[in-house]
């Protein structure tokens, strides 16, 4: 379905990774499938509350920490977050939306980003995708990420989507998880 451009439609910005994609459920599942022992038990994401993975896993284990990203089926494997589709199907429906990942930051991920959304995302219009670097050139009323530092420059609203490692920022409305973003978005006022 696509939705024609209103002036009198907001706008939301919705990043990809840890918001509508598990990639930090995957980047775990493969690393404790590397180097979990029963000396080393895997990592969970409770693990990680106020951490990135790179910040628990030893500095010898982050070129492949690094590498993961770079696997060319890593972003196309990853699991929707829960009422992701469903939430967004309805956010459509007053709202212009917009999928806009940091994709820069992985270029090696574009396609498979792109064949991801395709897959799990259909009613997405092309035309409202945006593989960007900073999120500041982003021309929008919200900005729903779970990375303060897109956040922080981001000229509308910015919204942080709780993840294990901003679990102690503060400064933004947050939202745990897409019924939440419902709750806000259409069940109540933004």
């Amino acid at each position: 379905m696509v939705l024609s451009k209103s002036p009198a439609r907001q706008i939301i910005a919705i990043d990809m990774d840890e918001v509508i994609a598990d990639s930090l459920g995957e980047h775990l599942h493969r690393y404790n499938r590397d180097f979990s022992t029963a000396a080393q038990p895997p990592f969970t994401k409770e693990d990680l509350r106020g951490r990135r993975l790179w910040q628990i896993a030893p500095a010898e284990h982050h070129p492949l920490l690094d590498r993961y990203f770079r696997d060319e089926d890593f972003f196309r494997v990853l699991q929707v977050m829960p009422d992701a589709q469903r939430v967004i199907q309805r956010l459509q429906t007053r709202y212009e939306v917009f999928i806009a990942s940091a994709a820069m930051e992985v270029p090696t991920s574009f396609a498979a980003k792109f064949a991801w959304l395709e897959e799990h995302f259909p009613f997405i219009p092309t035309s409202h995708i945006v593989f960007c670097g900073d999120k500041s050139i982003l021309r929008a009323d919200y900005l729903i990420d779970d990375n303060p530092r897109q956040l922080s420059s981001f000229h509308g609203e910015g919204i942080i989507y709780t993840s294990p490692a901003n679990i102690h920022i503060s400064g933004y409305r947050r939202v745990d998880d897409w019924r939440a973003v419902e709750a806000m978005f259409l069940d109540g006022s933004a």
